[in-house]
């Protein structure tokens, strides 16, 4: 399995000093390489939490997350970074890129930490690549503030998969688009997912965008269950 979220627990104390309030209960979820899995549910139940653990950025309560074997939970910090860097794209809502470097300086940001001059002029070539593949490629060197906000979000998509991870994590990624580009991201997240064979797990409201995946899971309560 390319990613295996292993029985996650997660709780809040509550503001009120009484019982800890319960987010992820028992959660397990497994994806293969190419597999896609929308997780859905209303809001305040936890789908963001979910995600976040999975992609390293919050530690559970109880439970693991396995990247291509490897245990992430118990990482230190370092270690954490490293495969986050290494394993794991994230796309967000917002697409967070810097706006004091051009397009092509922001995708290749996670590759900064590779020595080898040889690695970093592929991982270059890959992302003149890719910014070709997703339509950008005559907006290399425009910055965040020149680029509409579908054209920032595919330069977030590319940035997350610059460094080939086993695993894309997307929390809502159409949320801030217009209907237009929340159509094109989202093929282009199916399409990418397929082509790279990474494992894909998808936070979204939108039940269109959902529907394109392999699997629609539902958190509710606490509990991971298969949607309609």
């Amino acid at each position: 399995m390319t990613c295996e979220i292993q029985n996650i627990a997660k709780a809040y104390p509550s503001p009120s000093g009484q019982e800890p309030l319960v987010i992820l209960d028992d959660i397990s979820l497994s994806l293969n390489k190419g597999e896609s899995a929308a997780i859905v549910g209303p809001s305040g139940s936890g789908k963001t939490t979910l995600l976040h653990i999975a992609a390293g950025l919050e530690a559970p309560d109880a439970g693991r997350v396995l990247i291509d074997g490897n245990d992430i939970s118990g990482l230190n910090e370092n270690e954490l970074a490293f495969t986050r860097n290494r394993k794991i794209g994230v796309v967000f809502q917002r697409h967070g890129l810097l706006p004091q470097c051009t397009l092509l300086e922001n995708v290749l940001i996670p590759t900064l930490p590779y020595q080898n001059r040889r690695e970093r002029d592929l991982l270059r070539q890959r992302a003149m690549n890719m910014l070709d593949r997703l339509g950008l490629s005559k907006r290399l060197g425009h910055f965040p503030s020149q680029l509409s906000g579908g054209e920032c979000q595919r330069a977030a998509l590319a940035r997350a998969l610059i460094n080939c991870p086993s695993l894309l994590c997307a929390d809502e990624p159409t949320g801030s688009l217009d209907n237009e580009s929340a159509i094109e991201m989202g093929r282009l997240l199916r399409e990418v997912n397929k082509e790279e064979q990474t494992a894909l797990i998808l936070v979204t409201h939108s039940e269109k965008l959902a529907a394109e995946m392999d699997r629609i899971l539902e958190l509710r309560n606490g509990k991971l269950n298969a949607g309609k």
